[in-house]
């Protein structure tokens, strides 16, 4: 009875080391998340991106592959909740209905919070806030509100952005010119077919880098306060998971190291 008692005993220690281990273990990231987070235990989960709408997502020329805040943030969270992120390119141009059908499980583009929008699809926590600047080519003498008071001038942005709602209430009784992407906004305004373009002060600062000597910020907003967040079908229960990491991102300082690298801070 004695021996069965001590092999009992042992057993009972055994087990309570090797539970120890796996706690330990998940502390560590060692394949199951982060301790004190949800843990989607190797999930795939497919993220829209554009890949046309620098520092949040575009193409290293260079490599090929996808780069920027969204790669860098998404690809954390997924490392704190033990899921595998599969980024997919999707065109602006009706990405709000695709994710309210779930063909995406999340979506990652500097998208502005707005109530028509969450009346479709759910938002994450907002990661940061953003002012609407008018972008300009670097030789352009001309203030905002001169331009705004020009007949001739001629604005631009994205389609179906708070961009472009931004630019129609500021530059009222113009013609907005909206385009596909900013991509194509920015080279109609290299190109002289278009004096500025209404766009996140971010993303501008990303074309900016990207033209370096072509382009400058006009002086004061066309906005300000917009807040940016992830997209999520309705109800989904990636919302809560991904606001969680976000959260824990934000109190060890990561989030703020990751918007500094890719000059979301101002």
């Amino acid at each position: 009875m004695k021996k069965l008692s001590f092999v009992i005993a042992f057993l009972a220690i055994a087990s309570m080391v090797l539970t120890a281990c796996g706690a330990k273990t998940n502390a560590n990231n060692g394949g199951s998340g982060t301790a004190g987070l949800p843990d989607l235990k190797g999930t795939t989960i497919t993220v829209a991106v554009e890949n046309a709408y620098p520092p949040f997502n575009s193409i290293d020329q260079s490599t090929g592959k996808g780069i920027g805040w969204d790669y860098d943030t998404v690809t954390e969270i997924c490392k704190r909740l033990n899921c595998v992120v599969e980024f997919k390119q999707a065109a602006w141009d009706g990405i709000f209905p695709a994710m309210q059908a779930g063909e995406f499980d999340m979506l990652a583009d500097g998208v502005t919070v707005t109530d028509d929008r969450a009346k479709i699809v759910d938002f994450s926590t907002p990661y940061v806030a953003v002012s609407q600047l008018l972008l300009v080519r670097a030789d352009e003498t001309r203030t905002t509100a001169q331009m705004k008071d020009d007949a001739n001038s001629k604005i631009g942005t994205q389609i179906q952005t708070t961009n472009a709602i931004a630019a129609k209430a500021y530059f009222t009784g113009k013609s907005i010119q909206e385009f596909e992407d900013f991509g194509a906004a920015i080279l109609a305004l290299k190109s002289g077919d278009i004096d500025g373009v209404v766009i996140d002060y971010i993303v501008g600062e990303g074309f900016m880098g990207e033209n370096p000597g072509a382009f400058k910020f006009d002086d004061g907003e066309v906005s300000a306060g917009d807040e940016l967040a992830f997209v999520f079908p309705p109800k989904s229960t990636l919302t809560a998971q991904v606001n969680a990491a976000l959260a824990a991102m934000k109190a060890d300082g990561t989030l703020d190291t990751l918007n500094k690298k890719w000059g979301l801070s101002r």
